[in-house]
């Protein structure tokens, strides 16, 4: 394997980054938004919305992705493996993204079928998407720098989706639909469905996969399941996805409750007042009289609170590389991610009023944990190339059905969480005040709830055998055995 080859340009790096962009555009909604939208927006009970999180994730999301990674792995066109299914799905995807956020005028045993529907069949369609398009990270190229160079430059893109969902999307829904949410909603993802099939598109046409499995390196899938089952990175990788996304998809979901029924209100409008955020609005409101924005404080302190995390998670994520190339990626993951956990744990003492405090924490956090975003996709690559130098056999995509498989099931069972703490601790829908049992239950959600998954992927990462060492025995022993000249189709194949 030429070693030059493998170098990436930064049309390619910035064009395969956009399909993370445009997945991320739906996925950030769900992670945020899916419980608030299902109980307060589209109007579910809490039981009935934890019944189609859960159930459309498990069967859409936990079950579908192994068996999507075992037909991305042995699709065969003249595009390669993964690039053909982001060019199938886009329009599809586009077009349910847009039906899952629109609310009908029907009865409610209507709409909670609908509901489940139309979220299963988005769920499914995010994995055919989603697991493909990740497995092309891993044969985009082989050179492991040229990978922790690419997860930098996608994960960028994801800080940019998670910029526009989480600090803009709900001020925006409310201006978008005059005050009418579920109106609000149906145009902003109708939005992101154009946006998401356009991007999809660019990605498909400027890339291109580097990585070619030999004709002897073919398998079938009872091979495929027994590598996995030898493979122990892959199986703590699994698990720790799994525990990453459980945490992200609690805390996201719990951020609006927090700030709606925790955070004092008038202390955050002093807080908006304090850092000229009410004077900024006001201003633009003397040039532009038609501009409209929400007049709950809660909202705009939502946004910013969001935004000043993820500001900081992109220049997080500005360290993730040299510091993985130096120490590996396993070491600085699991320091990041311990060191993001202890922000999360202080909310828990944080007062009402307390919104500076807030804020400073949530900063924390979002450095660390940015250190952390692109090394999971990329350890998941080095995972495929791990079974690749144990196996010789390569099955990319069934290795990245693990971070799908991860992904929706922790999404899965963080979303469902949300809805069933709320339920458990009395949350009533709609309300504009809440006991102080329920106000318990956000707390705890937003602190030591959401802290837990992430501490027991800390302590899984001491038994993930890839250091940095490792890495580099395989990346040098894998481009040997890829320079090898193949056999002659009539000389025996050893």
């Amino acid at each position: 394997m030429n070693n030059q080859s493998q170098i990436l340009t930064v049309k390619e790096k910035v064009g395969y980054s956009l399909g993370d962009l445009a997945a991320n555009l739906v996925f950030q909604t769900m992670v945020t938004f899916i419980a608030y939208y299902y109980t307060d927006v589209y109007k579910l009970e809490a039981s009935t919305a934890q019944w189609v999180i859960a159930t459309c994730g498990i069967i859409g999301g936990v079950l579908f992705a192994p068996v999507m990674g075992v037909i991305a792995d042995r699709t065969r066109t003249r595009w390669g493996r993964y690039r053909p299914w982001i060019l199938w799905t886009s329009v599809p995807f586009g077009v349910m993204v847009l039906l899952t956020f629109t609310t009908p005028d029907v009865s409610y045993e209507m709409k909670v079928v609908y509901a489940f529907a139309t979220y299963l069949a988005l769920v499914t369609l995010y994995t055919a998407n989603n697991l493909p398009y990740s497995s092309l990270s891993g044969v985009l190229t082989g050179n492991m720098s040229q990978r922790n160079s690419l997860s930098a430059y996608r994960f960028v893109a994801v800080m940019v989706a998670q910029f526009v969902v989480q600090v803009l999307l709900r001020p925006v829904v409310l201006i978008l639909g005059d005050g009418n949410e579920a109106v609000g909603f149906e145009k902003i993802m109708m939005i992101f469905a154009i946006v998401g099939v356009i991007f999809f598109l660019i990605t498909f046409f400027t890339t291109r996969e580097r990585v070619i499995e030999k004709p002897n390196e073919t398998s079938s899938i009872a091979q495929d399941a027994g590598d996995l089952m030898k493979n122990l990175p892959w199986i703590i990788l699994l698990f720790v996805t799994v525990l990453v996304f459980t945490n992200l998809a609690l805390k996201g979901g719990t951020y609006v409750y927090y700030f709606k029924y925790y955070a004092g209100q008038a202390a955050l409008a002093e807080f908006l007042s304090d850092i000229g955020f009410t004077g900024m609005i006001a201003g633009i409101q003397e040039v532009w009289p038609n501009f409209k924005w929400p007049e709950a404080p809660d909202a705009s302190a939502f946004g910013l609170f969001n935004g000043a995390g993820i500001i900081l998670m992109i220049v997080g994520i500005g360290f993730a590389r040299p510091l993985a190339d130096r120490f590996g990626k396993r070491n600085v993951y699991g320091i990041g991610l311990f060191l993001s956990t202890l922000p999360l744990l202080a909310f828990m003492a944080i007062p009402r009023d307390a919104i500076g405090v807030m804020f400073v924490a949530q900063i924390l956090h979002g450095f660390f944990y940015g250190i952390t975003i692109p090394l999971l996709w990329a350890m998941t690559a080095d995972v495929a190339d791990y079974s690749e130098w144990r196996n010789h056999r390569r099955a990319t995509g069934i290795i990245f059905s693990a971070m799908i498989l991860g992904l929706k099931g922790g999404l899965t069972l963080g979303g469902t969480l949300v809805v069933a703490i709320l339920a458990a601790y009395g949350y009533e829908a709609g309300q504009a005040e809440q006991s102080d049992e329920s106000i318990l239950g956000i707390r705890l959600m937003m602190s030591l709830y959401a802290s837990i998954p992430f501490l027991i992927a800390c302590g899984l990462l001491f038994f993930y055998r890839i250091n940095k060492s490792v890495e580099n025995q395989i990346e040098k022993e894998l481009g040997d055995r890829r320079n090898q000249p193949m056999p002659e189709p009539d000389e025996p194949t050893v």
